[in-house]
């Protein structure tokens, strides 16, 4: 198996606070988890509100069962979508692939 997991910070952007893109993203990352097969599990977590400034805002965790169905994810059309809106909304990006 392979976990992804990658972590966002993100800014106000588009007439929305952090948060609110935060919640965007949440819920546009629903369309990933339920058009991309390869996706084994995917979960995003937002960070508390009342946590440090310096953390991230925003992580995807996701499990594939193969480097290759992590791979075709990565270019599936649903992905790709996600990753205009994310481009859009963040400051900085952090991610780990490994295998358990």
């Amino acid at each position: 198996m392979i976990k992804h997991i990658v972590m966002f910070k993100l800014k106000e952007a588009d007439g929305r606070s952090e948060y609110e893109n935060a919640l965007e993203a949440q819920k546009r990352f629903d369309n990933v988890i339920a058009n991309v097969k390869e996706l084994v599990k995917g979960e995003v977590v937002i960070n508390s509100k009342d946590a440090p400034e310096s953390n991230y805002t925003i992580s995807l965790l996701c499990d594939f069962k193969t480097i290759d169905d992590l791979n075709a994810y990565q270019v599936h059309p649903a992905h790709v979508e996600f990753g205009k809106f994310i481009g859009t909304v963040k400051t900085d990006r952090a991610c780990i692939d490994y295998e358990y």
